[in-house]
């Protein structure tokens, strides 16, 4: 029989079951919070009419209520064959308007890594998401590359493929022709472009579908199948067949206008457009430190179900989407204070849609506080599958300002709607957006033709703070500004809209403008550089790189296609370097350098006497004048820790070096960064070895000889008891120590032969007979260190190479401290192995002088740490200039910085900023007629029409312009087309003879050729290509000499 449970162990299971429903609990809790969590927009990007590309621009048109509506350009048809008043005239379209995109064929193909031949197969709106949605993510501050391999979903809405209607010449199809024209390709682009791993979806709910994709972004978000989200829609209007097909239907407005809720209502027109959210959990948001335009608190889509007909509006539908909205983001009714309207301005639509939205939003609000309602589609017209998305961009807009912008063409309200029923204001001019209390909430409509309807409510922004630890020391006193291109113009044009930012804004600060920069754009491979201060310094510098003039604290470089970060030397700098309050600046002003000097401190306090912050930083005159630190006991752990400082400064800026050595004292701390010994040791050592040899008995002298290593050893053999070489810096730089008498007995001897010499100014004789006495009790303190395998690859000072494994002993130690220091064979190890960056990590640049002695004249880019302050009276002498320079040069040879790191322990947000200036040129399929012909496409049938006008014309520089953008031609080539197209423009009457040493070659167009050029042309367009192909045969003289020729 089963053994009933002691009541000890009924009170354990109780437990344990309570314990696990708690956590079950707080799972549900958490998951449930989820479902609801608010998704935060975080990046914007759109492309609309009345050339509105940036937020900016579109906030400006509403603002001041811009009618964005045009008669049909004459690029898409000729509006005159199409159109006749009467709506049901067959083959007619009784509408002239709608709202159009300027140059919708041009494009930047090579940025994407696109061909032009698959360009012209490719639906000009999958170009507009690429680009805008490149946009969107740079507004984001975020780096495209860096979402390589994400959970980032892609959800578009589009409802339009006119572009696949104009292959009407069935040869045009190629491979790319699907993929170009296909709805699932306008998501499935952008996931592979990108390289996403989230869902990516292109939705077709008609007239919803960009609102749609809205909400399918937010639950995906919402149930953690995406971490970010890239949403929007696009449409664009290159067919008449849908004008057409919608006034059949009798949709569209004749007097060309949305007059959305007014009483003339007809109707709308059709607009085109791009508007693209970058969309995060608002959790991740504000973890990332992103800036937040504003937050999507809930969402709902549903169906009309049963109504009227297929295209009919049911009011009962939409108010169940708008509680289901309100549901969805835990709201009430009366927290909402403005609704963008789906609002097509019909005279059936309006009536039912304001009546919904009044039965919810307006049942318990007085007159006073009216919910206020508005259209965008009063100034775009219905951009169809984008509508949503522009209803959306204008919420998010009118919330960042905290105003409304007007609704346009409402002058006498419509009589079918309800108006006394339900306090609601049509705003007719900007309003001030203000809340008794709580936040200002939007909602937002976007209603499908066959029923599909969607609903957003959006807040505004919660107050953010920095992301950024903030310092407790001050603020750098410059900074960088880094801007990067594709192509030299792109990077100039960038270059100017910085420039022209930077004197818009004034709020801006340059602290967040360089960090936005620096981390939230893509670094190509043109690249600028700028070191300021301020606002004003760096829009100094930006305005004389615009005006080609030279400019301080500017680095620019185009690295190659294949460039590859170059492999780093990291120099670290001996005994001579010392100075009072090196790297001070950069102590009181960099958090980490700080931290680091203050652990070194604390590390030596066992082995030192006084305070080394004391020695570095004296407080006032008298310290100073009484510094210890040319006494060697502080000259070299202060030098250690300074380096190893900088060292720990320069890696979390990404700096990494591939390589260290250092020079007699600099090799202890290269030893420790390697790894070789720990900090503690390192410190140790050099501290207990410097203690010992500022015990040694003074009187050594050190001397440099301006000789060669086998010249300066021959002379100093008869004195080797007395003297040693100390340092061989270069192939005509020679250090010896010694006594001062011998050094001095050896320094008249090599006068006397014409030899330079120049006495060091040192306290004692170091890497010399003299130190011998030290080296015992030195080396039983080196056997308490622990040593290890180098991590880093390290350059001997011992043997001029490699280090290998006796760097791991203590005797290895010892022996430096007696043995010389080959520097000059360092460097050429250096060499031999690809070095040609050397940093130096010091107080002062001496390896850098030295180092250039070593190497070949074209060899090496030299780069300090540091530099003393030339004019120890200038007081506004600043240390960061040098560090920033060395860092932008590096930036500009392609090495990669880490500048989250760089800005890592200082206050920092992300702005908005200038995007990516696109270099676009015209790109269409071939069609009998084409509407674009003056852009630069690469149809053959568009080419020869576009020549054979030309030359009737004889417009020499737009043939010349026009030849040089569809062939590829040589330099020779360039030269010769303006004599080439005159000639031709006069039927080549006369040959062209051209005359050499040897021979004379003629080049014409025989005189049998009778039909006028443009005829010829059309029977032959290759004609000129075959004389074209007679040029390359040329020579430079014969080209010289058709040049000169008259």
């Amino acid at each position: 029989m089963t053994q009933q449970p002691t009541e000890k162990k009924k009170s354990t299971l109780i437990k344990t079951a309570l314990l696990q429903l708690e956590k079950l609990q707080t799972k549900l809790k958490v998951l449930e919070e989820a479902k609801t969590e608010p998704i935060a927009v975080i990046g914007i990007g759109c492309r609309f009419p009345k050339q509105v590309e940036t937020p900016e621009n579109l906030w400006e048109l509403l603002r001041d209520g811009v009618d964005a509506v045009t008669e049909v350009p004459k690029d898409r048809w000729d509006i005159e064959e199409y159109y006749d008043p009467n709506p049901d005239k067959p083959g007619k379209v009784y509408c002239r308007h709608g709202s159009f995109l300027n140059q919708v064929d041009r494009f930047d193909p090579t940025f994407f890594g696109i061909s032009p031949r698959e360009t012209e197969s490719l639906d000009p709106q999958q170009r507009l998401l690429l680009e805008v949605s490149w946009e969107a993510l740079e507004n984001a501050a975020i780096l495209p590359h860096s979402l390589n391999g994400s959970q980032t979903g892609v959800f578009i809405g589009m409802m339009n493929q006119d572009y696949s209607r104009l292959h009407e010449n069935l040869d045009s199809i190629d491979m790319h022709t699907g993929t170009g024209n296909s709805i699932s390709a306008a998501a499935g682009r952008l996931s592979y472009y990108f390289g996403l791993n989230g869902p990516s979806l292109t939705v077709d709910t008609a007239c919803s579908s960009s609102l749609v994709s809205v909400h399918m972004a937010c639950q995906s978000l919402r149930t953690g199948e995406t971490d970010l989200a890239i949403a929007g829609g696009v449409n664009l209007i290159l067919s008449p067949i849908s004008t057409l097909v919608e006034c059949r239907a009798h949709m569209l407005s004749a007097e060309g206008r949305c007059q959305t809720f007014d009483a003339n209502a007809d109707g709308f027109v059709r607009g085109e457009g791009c508007g693209i959210v970058v969309l995060k959990r608002l959790s991740d948001a504000v973890a990332a430190g992103d800036s937040i335009w504003a937050l999507i608190r809930g969402t709902s889509v549903n169906h009309t179900g049963t109504s009227g007909g297929l295209t009919v509006p049911s009011s009962s539908a939409q108010e169940k989407l708008f509680r289901q909205a309100l549901a969805n983001g835990k709201l009430t009714p009366e927290k909402v204070s403005y609704i963008e309207a789906h609002g097509t301005g019909t005279s059936l639509g309006d009536p039912i849609e304001l009546t919904g939205i009044g039965k919810v939003y307006g049942a318990d609000r007085s007159r006073d506080t009216p919910l206020v309602v508005g259209s965008v589609k009063t100034n775009f017209g219905h951009l169809e599958g984008a509508a949503g998305i522009v209803g959306l961009l204008k919420a998010i807009l009118a919330l960042h300002h905290q105003e409304i912008p007007p609704n346009l063409h409402f002058n006498n309200p419509n009589p079918y709607i309800p108006w006394e029923q339900f306090p609601i204001r049509i705003p007719t001019k900007p309003i001030p957006w203000s809340v008794e209390k709580g936040s200002r909430i939007a909602g937002v409509s976007s209603f499908g033709f066959t029923g599909t309807n969607a609903h957003v409510l959006v807040e505004e922004a919660p107050v953010q703070k920095s992301q950024v630890k903030v310092s407790d020391l001050g603020e750098r006193p410059c900074h960088i500004l880094t801007l990067s291109a594709k192509c030299e113009k792109a990077l100039q044009e960038l270059t100017e809209s910085y420039e022209q930012f930077l004197a818009d804004n004034s709020t801006a600060e340059i602290p967040d403008v360089c960090f936005t920069t620096n981390t939230g754009r893509s670094h190509f491979n043109h690249r600028l550089a700028i070191i300021g201060s301020d606002k004003q310094e760096l829009a100094s510098q930006l305005a004389k790189i615009g005006a080609g003039e030279e400019a301080n604290g500017v680095l620019s470089r185009q690295l190659p296609s294949n460039n590859r970060s170059p492999k780093i030397a990291f120099l670290f700098t001996g005994q001579g370097s010392q100075y009072v309050n090196m790297g001070r600046q950069i102590y009181e002003t960099q958090p980490l350098f700080r931290r680091t000097l203050d652990r070194c401190e604390q590390i030596l306090k066992s082995y030192l006497e006084k305070s080394l912050l004391e020695v570095l930083y004296p407080q006032d005159s008298q310290e100073l004048n009484n510094s210890l630190i040319d006494q060697t006991a502080y000259t070299q752990p202060a030098l250690f820790a300074i380096e190893y400082a900088l060292f720990q400064l320069w890696q979390s800026w990404g700096i990494q070096p591939d390589v260290v050595m250092g020079h007699s004292v600099g090799e202890y701390v290269a030893a420790t960064v390697a790894g070789v010994f720990s900090l503690e040791d390192g410190l140790k050592l050099i501290a207990h070895r410097a203690r010992l040899m500022q015990q040694l008995p003074p009187g050594g002298k050190m001397v440099v000889v301006m000789a060669s290593e086998s010249k300066v050893a021959q002379l100093i053999t008869p004195y080797r008891e007395q003297v040693a070489l100390a340092a061989i810096n270069g192939p005509q730089n020679t250090v010896i120590s010694g006594t001062a008498e011998a050094i001095a007995t050896v320094r008249k001897s090599l006068e006397a032969e014409g030899i330079k010499t120049k006495q060091l100014q040192v306290s004692h004789a170091f890497h010399s007979p003299l130190m011998e006495p030290m080296l015992a009790e030195f080396e039983a303190l080196a056997n308490q260190i622990t040593y290890h395998q180098p991590r880093i690859p390290l350059i001997s000072n011992v043997t001029g190479t490699w280090a290998d494994d006796s760097i791991q002993k203590a005797s290895y130690w010892v022996n430096h401290v007696r043995q010389p220091v080959k520097f000059a064979q360092s460097m050429e190890s250096l060499h031999t192995n690809g070095y040609k960056v050397f940093l130096e990590i010091g107080a002062k640049p001496i390896l850098l002088g030295m180092g250039r002695q070593c190497l070949p004249e074209d060899v090496g880019v030299w780069l300090p740490s540091l530099r003393p302050n030339p004019k120890p009276s200038n007081l506004n002498y600043n240390e960061w200039q040098q560090m920033l320079h060395s860092l932008a040069e590096l930036y500009v040879r392609g090495v990669k910085v880490d500048w989250i790191g760089f800005d890592g322990d200082y206050s920092r947000i992300k702005v908005v900023l200038p995007t990516y200036p696109f270099q676009r040129k015209g790109y269409w399929i071939e069609t009998p007629e084409s509407s674009y012909e003056n852009s630069e496409f690469s149809s053959p049938a568009k080419e020869t029409s576009l020549m054979v006008n030309l030359l009737a014309q004889g417009n020499i520089q737009k043939l010349t312009q026009h030849l040089e953008q569809i062939t590829q031609l040589s330099e020779n080539e360039v030269k010769l087309l303006p004599r080439i197209i005159e000639s031709l423009i006069k039927l080549h009457q006369q040959p062209l003879t051209v005359s050499t040493v040897d021979k004379t070659r003629t080049i014409a167009l025989q005189s049998s050729v009778k039909s006028p050029i443009d005829e010829m042309l059309q029977q032959n367009p290759t004609e000129l290509k075959e004389l074209l192909s007679q040029v390359k045969q040329l020579s430079d003289a014969e080209v010289k000499s058709m040049l000169q020729s008259k």
